[in-house]
């Protein structure tokens, strides 16, 4: 066929040279699944301030992963299968992106307010497209950068505007604060070098194996906290284990690698400052927390700084 669209030097798709009428679709589709993932990841983090409500940190995460583990086995093995040489690799980004992205984020889940956990976790798009540049080469545009500055600002006025400062300030600690940094940094990495290693590996086996590799470090310490103290097991607590493991980690990182695959890194993390918002939506009806005024500026911005970034043109 003389009208697929080819790859650009910086990885993404080069849709100057598809047909003219399968752009449009492609970006659509492309958008639609970016908005889909916003959603289904912007759910997690209210989500597993309800599953930490029945189960520890540690034992919430493991479980997460122990539930995706297979269901990532079976796509690997009916697929490519991962090279010996490529072990290290992979094992290091799976301890980097579950033993300390996703184990950090929950301790600060647990250790800060929704609304300064949201503004933190808002920094990973920044980051996604700060070492994007720096490993994959992908060019950033004035516009572009404009349209990430104005959703930034916007989930920070979303995070402020979350029910009240005081409780806010009450329910946050230091420490939760730091988790949450270190989680963002490390998070944002996984995800840029996940691209470099899907390319010359392949997505189900990099993932599958990645999960593996941070299951193991988290496996033990897991089992420790689960020794020292006696775990109530819940519906609540299983459901919430259930769609982490199922929607946010296996589906969503299946759909988050492909599109950083088809799209540059600076359009796929925009549409992710849409991710807090639903977050802070859904903790809204879940804890009660208060959406004011400030909630629809800074949603304002974000769709702002979303149109500067997906519509407007490279410069």
């Amino acid at each position: 066929m003389t009208d697929a669209p080819e790859r650009a030097p910086d990885g993404s798709i080069d849709w100057s040279r598809a047909a003219p009428d399968r752009p449009v679709a492609r970006r659509a589709t492309g958008l639609a699944a970016m908005l889909l993932l916003a959603l289904m990841w912007g759910l997690s983090i209210p989500l597993t301030k309800l599953g930490l409500q029945s189960l520890p940190p540690l034992t919430l995460t493991a479980l997460r992963f122990a539930v995706a583990i297979p269901l990532l086995m079976a796509l690997a093995l009916r697929r490519r299968r991962l090279p010996l040489r490529a072990g290290l690799r992979v094992a290091a980004l799976g301890v980097l992106g579950v033993g300390v992205g996703q184990l950090a984020q929950t301790f600060g889940v647990a250790g800060t307010s929704a609304s300064v956990g949201t503004i933190i976790s808002a920094m990973i798009p920044l980051l996604v497209v700060l070492f994007a540049a720096l490993r994959l080469k992908q060019p950033v545009s004035l516009r572009q950068q404009l349209g990430l500055l104005a959703a930034f600002c916007g989930i920070a006025l979303v995070g402020f505007g979350d029910g009240d400062d005081a409780v806010a300030a009450q329910a946050t600690t230091l420490a939760g604060v730091a988790w949450m940094l270190l989680s963002s940094v490390a998070i944002a990495f996984y995800y840029v070098w996940s691209v470099e290693l899907t390319r010359e590996f392949g997505t189900s086996a990099v993932a599958a194996w990645s999960t593996v590799a941070g299951f193991l470090v988290l496996a033990p310490l897991a089992a420790a906290e689960f020794a020292a103290a006696p775990v109530a097991f819940t519906a609540q607590g299983l459901a919430v284990v259930l769609y982490l493991g199922l929607i946010v980690t296996v589906a969503g990182l299946f759909l988050w690698l492909r599109i950083l695959r088809n799209a540059p890194a600076s359009v796929a993390a925009s549409v992710q400052y849409l991710q807090p918002i639903f977050g802070v939506a859904l903790a809204a009806a879940m804890f009660g927390d208060r959406l004011g005024l400030l909630f629809a500026l800074g949603v304002g911005l974000v769709l702002g700084g979303l149109w500067l970034t997906v519509a407007a043109p490279r410069d």
